[in-house]
């Protein structure tokens, strides 16, 4: 007769082929933006309330990283957290890989930059992520080399980009990639429109096809337009329209439509007037302190009165 324990052994191993299976798809479809919807996170739950029944926690630690990665993809930040920090003290328990650590590495860094615009923090995970990688030479090392590179322009340092990808672990690394990330520097340095989009059309693939690098750089390709426009508006009271998108070579409604943004979440003061096809550019008002005055009022006469009670308090 067969034993229990044999049985019992055999059916763990089925599972955690089954498991591995799971996890494979899964993480093949999170690479894939046509098939990443809400029932991705239902499968990784379901999932992960088997794997907590066996004893595989590398595999746990992967389908954790995963769960993390598809929350990121839906725009769910706090459970995305909640999930790496779920890997993290998974992993701690056990030998990790390195390629598996690098990993863990990688999303910290993600996580971070897109939720608490930690740059810092995130370099430094990314700078781990590249180590782990590049000593087992995955590929995947130059992608962590360039959000090492996008933390330093985000942080407002271009200027060593050029000394990162100079150095030894780095060289060996050059090419389209890392010359798009330098072109990118260099463009937020200068403060260049042109530049930056000459870079993003030049170097299209090596930018625009990652989403970390594409939606960060997107926000930053918004805030240097709105610098320029600032700088470019600030010696009129009135200009026309036509003016502003020549001196900062846009096209009209793409100026047209950013001025109307901007005055909308109070960058400056001013209206456009469509029909004359002008900015009309106010003054800054005078801050109006009524309210400071009064509650700094209200609070002295609360310390009157408690200062008078505690005399009172003392006669009696």
């Amino acid at each position: 007769m067969v034993s229990i324990v044999f049985l019992k052994g055999i059916w763990e191993c089925h599972l955690n082929i089954e498991a591995s299976m799971h996890v494979h798809i899964w993480g093949g479809k999170m690479h894939n933006p046509k098939t990443l919807h809400v029932s991705c996170s239902l499968a990784g739950s379901q999932l992960l309330r088997e794997l907590k029944k066996m004893d595989d926690k590398a595999l746990l630690v992967e389908v954790q990283l995963l769960e993390s990665k598809t929350y990121h993809a839906l725009s769910n930040l706090p459970k995305a957290r909640a999930a790496l920090t779920s890997a993290r003290t998974t992993a701690n328990a056990i030998y990790c890989p390195p390629k598996l650590q690098a990993a863990l590495d990688m999303q910290s860094g993600i996580i971070h930059a897109a939720e608490e615009k930690d740059w810092k923090t995130a370099y430094s995970y990314f700078y781990e992520a590249f180590e782990g990688y590049d000593s087992v030479a995955n590929p995947r090392a130059i992608t962590a080399l360039k959000y090492m590179l996008l933390c330093k322009i985000m942080l407002n340092v271009p200027e060593d980009v050029q000394s990162i990808v100079s150095g030894k672990l780095a060289l060996r690394y050059a090419g389209r990639e890392t010359d798009a990330m330098k072109s990118i520097a260099q463009a937020s340095k200068n403060r260049s429109l042109s530049d930056f989009n000459k870079a993003l059309h030049e170097y299209k693939a090596e930018l625009q096809c990652d989403v970390i690098i594409a939606t960060h750089l997107d926000k930053l390709y918004n805030n240097l337009l709105e610098q320029n426009l600032i700088r470019v508006i600030e010696p009129f009271s009135r200009v026309q329209i036509d003016h502003v998108a020549e001196l900062i070579k846009l096209q009209r409604n793409l100026v047209e439509k950013k001025l109307s943004q901007m005055i909308l979440d109070k960058k400056f003061h001013g209206i456009l007037d469509q029909g004359e096809g002008v900015l009309i550019v106010f003054d800054e008002p005078p801050v109006d302190r009524t309210y400071e005055a009064a509650l700094e009022t209200i609070q002295n006469m609360s310390k009157v009165v408690d200062s008078l009670y505690n005399k009172a308090k003392k006669l009696t």
